[in-house]
């Protein structure tokens, strides 16, 4: 496994994957912050389209992303990422929203957990699920990373 750091608005973002696929996007605080593990090895150039198309979305440049990802997980979580990379960029959607959007209008619990436990937040967009009554809910980065991203698509997404 790869590794390299890109610097954003929101702390040094741990990128890691392999084969030219991105596999984990980290933030730097919160309740899923990480360190590159002992094995994995720093390089940069595996990760160039990525740093570049991060960079063009933090300074409002790009709105959607076009990169080779390998998230990890179950079929069904596999299901819920794929409905999250359906939110437009400026826009939220509730829990409950995306498991309509998946077929399973009961499993708003089990959206919730794959929600939370999606490695490649950002680039698959997890920060624009909020809860049913507008709430901003937990996120991996922290409520103030949340908001925050949230607060840049929305004023992109305006101007």
């Amino acid at each position: 496994m790869h590794y390299t750091y890109c610097n954003s608005p929101v702390g040094s973002l741990l990128l890691a994957g392999r084969g030219g696929a991105l596999e984990l996007l980290v933030f730097p605080s919160g309740n899923q912050a990480k360190a590159p593990e002992a094995e994995w090895e720093a390089a940069d150039a595996p990760f160039s389209q990525a740093l570049l198309q991060l960079e063009e979305y933090f300074t409002r440049r790009r709105r959607t992303f076009d990169l080779p990802l390998a998230p990890r997980g179950t079929p069904f979580q596999r299901k819920v990422l794929e409905a999250l990379q359906a939110i437009p960029y400026g826009e939220t959607r509730s829990y409950k929203d995306i498991a309509a959007a998946i077929g399973q209008p009961k499993a708003v619990r089990a959206v919730g957990a794959a929600n939370a436990g999606n490695p490649i937040p950002i680039i698959i967009p997890c920060h624009r699920v909020i809860g049913s009554d507008g709430s901003l809910t937990g996120f991996g980065g922290g409520l103030e990373t949340k908001r925050t991203l949230l607060r840049l698509e929305a004023e992109a997404a305006a101007a």
